[in-house]
């Protein structure tokens, strides 16, 4: 019995011995809290409507193109009717390669949003970086990027202390 006790305690005390030390944050409310992140973001809704607006007007220009070749195809001749169908489908075509320059990968809204967001979001994974050191967790999860967490004990939350390392406030 003394035995089995012994083992027991040396087993629990090798495990705590090598726990390893979590801790989460939630990216999302940090970068919410970032007055610069937020004039990004607003920036890039405003670049993004702005091109939004010119494809429903091509779009638009698209439709109306249709619309009149419809009402007006059986007066135009063969050949006609071909020249309008190849002019709808190049206007179609170009509506097409202009959205993907703009909102396509690596397009214009993605190189802007790499310009702008990017250089904040090092600055919170260095934060990150840092504060794993010095606490010397050995595993901090992201809350937000869809770590389905079960339980997460709020004092684990580290969030309010990364904004305050890099000089902000909720």
């Amino acid at each position: 019995m003394i035995k089995w006790t012994l083992i027991i305690i040396f087993s629990l005390m090798t495990f705590f011995a090598n726990a390893q030390r979590f801790a989460y944050v939630n990216v999302k409310y940090i970068m919410e809290n970032i007055p610069e992140y937020i004039e990004a973001q607003e920036k890039l809704d405003e670049i993004s409507k702005g091109w939004q607006s010119e494809v429903e007007s091509k779009r638009q220009g698209i439709e109306n193109l249709y619309n009149n070749f419809r009402d007006q195809e059986v007066l135009y001749t063969d050949d006609m009717r071909k020249r309008k169908q190849e002019e709808i489908s190049m206007k179609e075509g170009e509506l097409n390669q202009f959205r993907k320059s703009k909102f396509g990968y690596k397009g214009e809204l993605f190189k802007k949003r790499q310009e702008l967001v990017k250089p904040i979001q090092d600055k919170v994974f260095e934060s990150i970086e840092k504060l794993a050191k010095e606490k010397r967790y050995d595993f901090i999860f992201d809350k937000s990027a869809g770590v389905h967490l079960l339980y997460a004990n709020p004092s684990l939350d580290k969030s309010d202390q990364i904004l305050k390392s890099m000089g902000y406030s909720k």
